[in-house]
This record gives C-alpha cells, sequence and structure tokens, in this order.
C-alpha cells in the first residue's frame, strides 16, 4: 500500500491512509494468530497498578531493560527517541554575575511544549524539587541516577485531577529499584554490577545491587553507584581561552548515589516498604568562555571558577493494607520526608578591579503524606466501580541565600532573593473507573487548598503571604472495539499555584535604576486539555496514535516590566511576576513497532513521530516553549545470545514563522536546520548473567543543534558551534547479575 502524495506542510493528510494501514495490519496479524503484545503495568495514571491501555491517556515507559540496552545514564537519554518530550541541556557558558547558559545542566523535561515547573516530577510518587531560576542563577532538576531506577513512567497532558500542583504539562514518576528485581523464584540472595563509558561526556559509571530475603516477611535492598564525567562534546573548534570559545569549558562532574530498601510484609494483607534514597551531584568547571579578550581594562575578567553542587535525601514509608470494609478494600499510606540542597559558587578574579565572588543556595525541605482508599463495587452483572478516593498534604520549607565578596553597587551581603516561605497544601481527591462491557468511564475531580507563609526575618522588603484554591475535574472515556483495538478521549483541568519566588522576588540596584516587586494578587495558572486517541495491539503490529488541544490562560511570566523609566534614584524600572497569558497548544503523535519476528527472535521495527504547535493568545505569537517535530525510526534483530539496532532520528528545522521574535532583544534568533542522525547499537549475551552493551552514537558525525538548547541565541552569535550537540561517540555498558 502507497502513501498519497501530499503537499509539504499536510502532515494531517496521511493520518487517513495510516489508519487505514493499522487496520490492514491488524487483520493480516489476526490471519497468523498473533498473540497481543504484552500489557504493561503502570502506577501513575491512576495511582494505582493498572494496565497501561486501560488509561485515557497518552503514556511512556521505560523499563530497566530498556534503560540497559540503550545505555540511558541521565534524563536526557531518556527522552532522546520520545515524540514530543525534550531534555533541554545547554553548554556550561555562564558569568559569574550575568549569564546562566548551562548552568542548570539538564534543566528538566519538556512535554508537549510546556515545560519547567510545569511539568510534575516525582521519585516512587513522592515531589521532587523544582527549578529555580533568577538572574545568573540557575538550578535545574536533575536530581537522579538512572542507576537507582528500575522504570521511568511519562503521562503527557495534566494530571491535577490526581496530583495537584505543578501537572499541567504532565508527570515523569521515576520508579526505584526494588528486591523484586533480582530476587526471582525462592532465591534468597542476588544483584547485579555494571561499569560502563559514556563517549559524548567521556564519563566513566559504576554501581552494585544486592537484594536478599532475610525471612519470610522480610525482604531488602541496597543500590549504589558512582560516576566520574566531564562536560558534554560539541562540533566546536575554537580553544581560545576567552569569549570567543567554541569547545567545551573543562569540566568535571561527580556523581554519588544510594538506595536502601526494607520491605515487610507481615501477612497477605500488610506490605510495607521503608526507602532511604541520597543523590550527590557535583560539577567544577574551568570556565574559559568567561574570560576577557585582550587589552584589559580594570574590570576585566582573567579568570573565572565556579561549582555546582545538588544534593537530595529522601525518606519514606509506604504501607498498603487490606482492610475489607464497606468504605475500602485496601488502604494506602505514605509518609515521606525529603531534604534537597542545591549550591552555585563562582569566583572571578579581574584585572586590577576587586575580585568578586558569588555563593549562592537554594533550599527545599519537605514533609508528605498520602492516605488513599480503594474500593471495587459491582453495581449490577454488568457494571463495576473501582474508586479511589484520598488525602494529599505537603508542607514545603523553601529558602534562598547569597553571600560573597564584592556585590554589585547598592547592595549589601548576604541577601535573599525571596524571603523563607512555608509552602503548604492539602487536597482531597476521589476518582470512580466505571467499567460496563467495552467500555471505561473514569471522571475523577480534586480540590487543592494552598497557601504561602512568607518569614519576614532577613529580607529587606515587605514580605507577602498568600493563599487559594482550584478544582481539577476530568473525565476519561475508553471503548474497547475489539481485543486488539481500542479508542478513547479524555478532558482533563489542570493547574499551577504561585511560588514563594513568583510572589516575593524582591531584588533592588539603586544607582541602575532598577528593580522587581513582589505581587501577592498572583492567581493560579490553569488549563482546560482534550485528547483522543486510537490504539492497536495485534502482536505484529502495536501502535498509538493520538491528537490533542489545550487552552491555558492566567500563565505567569516572571520579571515582566511593569513601569517605571528607568532613571536612578528617581524612577527606576520595576518589574514584578504578573499573571497575563493565555496560550492555546495542539499536535499529535504516533508510535508504534512492527514485530516481524517470533519468541523474542527476528526483526522488528519500532517508530515514533510528534508534532506540536503553540500560540501565545496574549500577543498572537508563536510558543518558543515548542520544541519542532521529531521522528525516529529503528530496525532491531534479535537471535539467540546477540542482538542488534539502527536507530535514525530526524529533528525538524524550527522555522522563522514559528517564533516568537520579540523573545531576543539583540539580532533575530538563532534557527537550528533539519538534521537526521544515525545510531548503531548491539548486545552480546556473553553468557547467562553477563551482557555487553555497545553503542556507536551519531555515526555520520552529523553536526546538528537542538531548539530547547539554543532558545535565545541570536543567528549572529559568533560562538554557535559551543551549542552543537556531541558528534561520532562510542559508549559500552558490561553488565553481571549474580
Amino acid at each position: 500500500m502507497t502513501p498519497p502524495r501530499s503537499a509539504p506542510g499536510s502532515r494531517l493528510r496521511l493520518l487517513p491512509w495510516l489508519i487505514g494501514s493499522l487496520f490492514a495490519t491488524g487483520a493480516f496479524a489476526q490471519e497468523r494468530g498473533s498473540q497481543v503484545a504484552l500489557n504493561e503495568v503502570v502506577v501513575s495514571g491512576s495511582r494505582n497498578e493498572q494496565k497501561r491501555d486501560d488509561l485515557p491517556a497518552s503514556t511512556e515507559v521505560l523499563d530497566r531493560q530498556t534503560i540497559e540496552e540503550e545505555q540511558i545514564n541521565d534524563i536526557r537519554d531518556a527522552v532522546r527517541d520520545l515524540p514530543n518530550v525534550s531534555v533541554k541541556r545547554a553548554p556550561a557558558r555562564f558569568g559569574l554575575a550575568t549569564g546562566n547558559t548551562g548552568r542548570d545542566g539538564n534543566a528538566g523535561f519538556n512535554i508537549r511544549g510546556l515545560d519547567g515547573n510545569r511539568v510534575l516530577l516525582l521519585t516512587d510518587g513522592v515531589r521532587t524539587p523544582r527549578s529555580y531560576v533568577f538572574s545568573a542563577n540557575a538550578f535545574g532538576r536533575d536530581y537522579f541516577d538512572t542507576e537507582l531506577i528500575e522504570r521511568i513512567e511519562i503521562l503527557k497532558g495534566p494530571v491535577s485531577a490526581m496530583y495537584g500542583s505543578d501537572g499541567m504539562g504532565g508527570l515523569v514518576n521515576m520508579i526505584t529499584r526494588s528486591p523484586a528485581s533480582f530476587l526471582k523464584g525462592d532465591a534468597s540472595f542476588g544483584g547485579s554490577m555494571s561499569v560502563g563509558y559514556s563517549g559524548e561526556d567521556n564519563g566513566w559509571h559504576t554501581g552494585l545491587s544486592m537484594a536478599g530475603r532475610a525471612s519470610d516477611t522480610v525482604q531488602w535492598l541496597v543500590s549504589g553507584a558512582v560516576g566520574r564525567t566531564h562536560a558534554l562534546e560539541n562540533m566546536g573548534t575554537n580553544d581560545s581561552a576567552n569569549l570567543d570559545r567554541t569547545t567545551p569549558n573543562p569540566e568535571t562532574d561527580k556523581n554519588k548515589a544510594l538506595l536502601a530498601k526494607v520491605i515487610v510484609t507481615p501477612n497477605a494483607d500488610q506490605r510495607h516498604s521503608f526507602t532511604y534514597e541520597h543523590v550527590d551531584k557535583t560539577s567544577d568547571y574551568n570556565m574559559l568562555s568567561g574570560r576577557s579578550k585582550p587589552p584589559y581594562i580594570a574590570t576585566s575578567v582573567t579568570d573565572l571558577q565556579a561549582n555546582t553542587d545538588m544534593d537530595r535525601d529522601r525518606l519514606t514509608w509506604d504501607g498498603n493494607v487490606r482492610v475489607n470494609s464497606a468504605l475500602a478494600d485496601s488502604v494506602q499510606s505514605i509518609l515521606s520526608y525529603q531534604k534537597a540542597s542545591a549550591r552555585e559558587y563562582a569566583f572571578e578574579d579581574r584585572y586590577t578591579a576587586a575580585d568578586r565572588v558569588r555563593d549562592t543556595t537554594y533550599d527545599e525541605d519537605t514533609w508528605q503524606l498520602v492516605l488513599q482508599a480503594n474500593k471495587l463495587l459491582r453495581a449490577s452483572p454488568d457494571w463495576a466501580h473501582n474508586i479511589s478516593y484520598g488525602f494529599d498534604f505537603t508542607r514545603t520549607d523553601v529558602s534562598n541565600l547569597q553571600t560573597g565578596v564584592t556585590p554589585p553597587a547598592g547592595e549589601t551581603f548576604p541577601l535573599k532573593r525571596f524571603p523563607d516561605t512555608k509552602e503548604t497544601s492539602s487536597a482531597l481527591y476521589i476518582q470512580d473507573e466505571m467499567i460496563h462491557e467495552q467500555w471505561s468511564i473514569t471522571p475523577g475531580v480534586r480540590f487543592d487548598r494552598f497557601d504561602l507563609d512568607a518569614d519576614q526575618a532577613g529580607f529587606n522588603a515587605p514580605a507577602a503571604s498568600l493563599d487559594g484554591n482550584a478544582v481539577s475535574p476530568k473525565l476519561g472515556i475508553l471503548y474497547r472495539a475489539t481485543p486488539q483495538y481500542s479508542v478513547y478521549g479524555n478532558y482533563a483541568a489542570g493547574f499551577k499555584a504561585p511560588n514563594a519566588f513568583q510572589v516575593n522576588n524582591f531584588f533592588e540596584n539603586v544607582q541602575a535604576g532598577y528593580k522587581t516587586i513582589p505581587n501577592p494578587e498572583l492567581k493560579p495558572e490553569k488549563s482546560q486539555n482534550f485528547e483522543l486517541g486510537f490504539r492497536g495491539r495485534t502482536g505484529i503490529f502495536n501502535f498509538d496514535v493520538a491528537a490533542f488541544t489545550g487552552d491555558y490562560k492566567d500563565l505567569i511570566e516572571n520579571d515582566r516590566l511593569v513601569g517605571g523609566r528607568g532613571i536612578p534614584r528617581i524612577d527606576p524600572l520595576i518589574f514584578q511576576s504578573v499573571n497575563i497569558g493565555k496560550a492555546r497548544i495542539s499536535g499529535y503523535e504516533f508510535k508504534g513497532e512492527f514485530d516481524l519476528g517470533s519468541q523474542g527472535r527476528g526483526f522488528s521495527v519500532p517508530f515514533a513521530y510528534g508534532h506540536t504547535q503553540g500560540t501565545n493568545r496574549t500577543n498572537d505569537q508563536p510558543l518558543n516553549s515548542v520544541d519542532p517535530d521529531k521522528g525516529s525510526v529503528g530496525l532491531k534483530y534479535s537471535a539467540n545470545g546477540w542482538s542488534a539496532r539502527m536507530d535514525v532520528v530526524h529533528y525538524a528545522a524550527k522555522k522563522r514563522g514559528d517564533v516568537d521574535p520579540t523573545e531576543i532583544t539583540a539580532g533575530q534568533q538563532f534557527l537550528p536546520p533539519a538534521a537526521t542522525t544515525l545510531d548503531l547499537s548491539a548486545q552480546w549475551r556473553i553468557k547467562p548473567g553477563l551482557r555487553l552493551n555497545v553503542a556507536v552514537l551519531n555515526v555520520t558525525d552529523k553536526k546538528y543543534w537542538r531548539w530547547s538548547d539554543v532558545r535565545g541565541l541570536a543567528d549572529n552569535s559568533p560562538v554557535l558551534d559551543a551549542y552543537t550537540q556531541p558528534g561520532r561517540s562510542f559508549n559500552a555498558t558490561l553488565v553481571a547479575d549474580f
């Protein structure tokens, strides 16, 4: 079957042909008697274990086998092939007091055009720290180590009805390893070791996991990892030790992580999991690109050294008890404490002017309590209700501080950009999955109450407190047309409460004539979203197709110019975080796999494609947070003892008409051209329990850029090559099970 020809830009015309092809392939599969593909179980979609295909929503699941075979070393690697998902990773080219490019490392996830704190990040269902960006400081969200991760679940679209604030764009849940990962059958001890090399950052990483069965009721696990890497490689060629440099700055990254778990099952009706997790990431930079070019003046920078440190500690008790009462079949309780600390330190040696130091910290201490009940009711032989309801409580103490040497004129150390704040949220939620023959109808609603209590102590501006509430409804409908095919639709509302920085950000430079001021009148950001999807599970051809659209209002713009003429001491420029934004984001995606083999052997062809477009409805300009289209197709062959794979990834060009030009004030925005890369990988199962994974990435040594990394970069910049992606590189990992 040949697809009809279409004019450039008419991608949607291919959908009828695609759907027709899907049904044709499904019929062929049934004739051959193929088995329906294994249906994965996820926990993030409904806060219960549920088959992935029973969710009326788009999901991505990366299991441990995928993490190992694709050598996923960080969150950037995790989304390499996923449609409509990306992770920003700009090169480290920041200054001491100005510019924060790359300071946040792997900054966080972008899902369907929404990024930053509009995407909720969890570890084992527990919220992880938010990002914080102001002036020269930028703290990212990469508080994870993939050596500790058993599975990554990504939900696309709002999840506020189940999880509350910050879930406007979607959710990423890192689910850590457990004793069951290693204790097969009646085994009382098991584990694995790994050692790997990544050519993209010239780094080494090692991991060791051990699990045991202490008794019939107690299991335990200890998993640790260490890594040492360097700057992400690029295609730059200028090694100058000044602003013209395009090769990476010298950088050393050190990562340490530890996971400990004890699981107690006193009887068949109880299960209690106790978890301790520690992740520590440090980076040391010799910022050669931050040095001035001769001839020098008094304030010329002759040396710039910096380091960053991010660490997170978590203690969690997760208890499940079967109660078999009229109100609940089972009850889950989660109590978690998490302490996250981030620090940025920079030393600047100036020619004859006084040297400068900046030492900035950002901390979050969080308590989280979850109580959830589940009840299965059968209203009649034809109707069943799977009801989940519960209570969430979260309290986070947020603080920041900057000290140093030689502060800017008009400032005095120590200082705070916002006051220490206690953020509290409490919520009630309920969801009912109503099942009737081939139909599943899932309404849900959540009521959230949030409070920001600012502490005036140590803050040199009036500190405002804020409270508010939000109601987040949702409705999902799933129809199983046949055992192989299903269609679904969903409506979901999302919201994001203002945070401490947005409400009370204050900064004033009297001599320069500008300042930022608090805004206690901020309202939550809100969204209304719709999605339609179609799935097929034929055994030979498995696929997912989804189309989505969403309207967003009261979007918060940080540090918007709201007044003043810029006259020092008389009429300074005034900046403030304000609700002004309205946006619409729409798009589609499809993904799947042709499996032409049998019993795990033979050829398969995975594929994916995603398209998103967004409009800032405040100024009728494109939404710059939206990534260009990304598509991938692979060819995999599996045999006894080995497998090999080829992957082609295409990044579409960013077009001038898809960019809001007002975001960049000097010159025009640089537009990365289209690029196609080729990766080759293989796994050799040397013997049972011992396997070697190897890969050559970007085989053709293609020079290319990613939009998320160059957003805000002018097309006349002399250092465009500094933002390129790595060229050809080699990865290898050896894994041994015992």
